[in-house]
């Protein structure tokens, strides 16, 4: 054992000689160079590629970075060995990462590529305004030579889009509101936002599946259609326009959309705009992927139809019709608001700010608003939301009462059927009384069933009641017209026999007496 010990500190005095033998004969300079020509002659030879991912940029932060991290979180989680959790911002999930020094391989059209998190000390730096993090943190991508091209064309691509739907999957939703008078907040934005939380969806909307199924499958072809809208000229967006009566589901169907694309909601009220130049910036503010909605339109600003106004019907479908959309504007209260604003928010040169955009109109009225708001291209598609039909109140059934089709008795569901579209009740109305009966769900549909009956019985009566009374105001009309023709009938017969009428006054009488009375119906 004592002769191993001796061997091997001879050893170490020999290469401790040799050592600083080669740092005399070979100066720092000589060094580098070898060291660097070894290092170029390994990657000449090596049949991979090494890319350096960096978290800073100089002074900026580096969002490829945040990208590459967001995009590994998904793989990390299912072959990840050591990983790092992180919750961010606004986020209702946890994202996994890759800790320090840690792989992963991921594969991308039959090329195997390797990614290694690398965390290492930064050297004391000197005085600077924004003081960079002490750890100097990467990713490194090794890629083989040969699927280099591959890589670089559309790997990295790839992993932006990815690493963008992650965050949008993780993010809450939010809505936005705009100032008051177009003010700002601290960061200098026009809009407002709150966490956006709102659960409806498309599953407990209460509308009939046939048009629930077409409205989705819209959303989907846009939301899927950037190649589609690029290659045929188009602008990125969507319109669509909500109309119905109160209570059937408007809002609930805003929410659905957003909830069902991803989307952020921007809740415009016209009336806290004052010019339409303060309309444009607000919607250059607006992100990609969103929703801009203006509930009740017919209430925010008069936007009337000017077909029925009088004059202007021949340029209706025309947007820059100023002198006859400016007299269709607010002017209380410093608010001056056109039509012409309006159209060209939705559908002019600044409604291609952005991207991936859906206008979203609501109205209780749809024949108040002028038509060049209504046509293609503006609102692209329009959405009935009528009364409660009988897919819808089974919906509802099961949303409130839990109760599945087959639970039902069979006769019960006839005449639940056989009244509903009649009674001309409302969602809202539905709803509210079935969650007031929602502890006894056999007494709320009995209760329900009745309060259908007593809707259909007051339709039916009030229905006779007008009719009854057009009756009776036609027999009266038809009286005084009958009396008329006799009374001429006999001033006829003794014209004819060579007397005059006696009563021409008299005719003349009821003739002003039945017109009186048409013109007063």
């Amino acid at each position: 054992m004592k002769e191993i010990w001796t061997t091997m500190a001879s050893m170490l005095g020999v290469w401790a000689f040799c050592q600083s033998i080669l740092h005399i004969v070979f100066p720092p300079e000589f060094r580098f160079a070898s060291l660097k020509f070894l290092h170029r002659l390994f990657h000449w030879y090596s049949a991979y590629c090494y890319y350096d991912i960096t978290e800073i940029d100089g002074v900026n932060t580096n969002e490829l970075y945040n990208a590459v991290q967001l995009y590994l979180s998904s793989s990390a989680s299912i072959s990840g060995t050591r990983l790092s959790l992180t919750r961010g911002l606004n986020s209702s999930s946890i994202t996994f990462g890759l800790s320090n020094n840690d792989r992963i391989v991921d594969l991308y059209k039959g090329a195997a590529v390797e990614w290694e998190h690398t965390v290492t000390q930064r050297q004391s730096q000197t005085f600077s305004w924004r003081p960079l993090p002490e750890e100097r943190r990467a990713f490194t991508l090794r890629v083989k030579k040969k699927d280099k091209q591959v890589i670089l064309d559309s790997y990295l691509d790839f992993v932006m889009e990815k690493a963008n739907e992650i965050r949008r999957k993780n993010q809450d939703r939010l809505l936005y509101t705009n100032s008051r008078g177009g003010s700002l907040d601290s960061r200098g934005h026009p809009w407002e936002s709150v966490p956006f939380k709102h659960p409806s969806t498309f599953d407990t909307l209460a509308i009939d599946p046939v048009q629930k199924a077409e409205i989705m499958a819209d959303l989907v072809d846009f939301a899927n259609g950037e190649s589609f809208y690029r290659r045929t000229g188009r602008a990125w967006k969507r319109g669509y326009l909500l109309y119905g009566p109160p209570g059937t589901g408007k809002s609930s169907m805003i929410a659905a959309m957003a909830n069902f694309l991803g989307y952020d909601i921007y809740d415009l009220e016209l009336t806290e705009v004052n010019t339409n130049s303060e309309l444009r910036k607000l919607l250059m503010k607006t992100s990609s992927k969103s929703i801009i909605v203006i509930e009740d339109i017919d209430c925010s600003i008069n936007l009337t139809n000017r077909n029925t106004a009088g004059g202007g019907g021949a340029n209706s479908g025309g947007r820059r019709n100023n002198n006859d959309a400016s007299s269709h504007g607010i002017e209380d209260d410093g608010n001056s608001i056109t039509l012409s604003g309006l159209l060209n928010f939705t559908d002019g040169l600044w409604s291609c700010c952005g991207s991936e955009k859906i206008f979203l109109f609501t109205t209780n009225h749809i024949e108040k608003l002028d038509p060049a708001l209504l046509r293609s291209g503006r609102m692209d598609m329009h959405i009935h939301m009528s009364y409660c039909s009988f897919p819808a109140l089974k919906i509802l059934l099961k949303n409130y009462l839990g109760f599945l089709e087959d639970e039902l008795q069979k006769e019960l569901l006839d005449e639940l059927e056989g009244v509903v579209n009649e009674a001309e009740m409302t969602p809202a109305d539905i709803s509210e009384l079935l969650i007031k009966k929602r502890r006894d769900k056999n007494s709320a549909v009995m209760e329900l069933l009745e309060e259908l009956k007593n809707r259909v019985g007051r339709k039916r009566r009030k229905c006779g009641e007008r009719n009854g009374a057009e009756e009776q105001e036609k027999r009266a009309l038809d009286g005084p017209k009958d009396g008329c023709d006799q009374l001429q009938e006999t001033c006829n017969k003794k014209n004819d026999g060579g007397n005059g009428c006696d009563d021409d006054d008299k005719f003349n009488q009821r003739k002003e007496r039945r017109g009186s009375a048409a013109s007063a119906r």
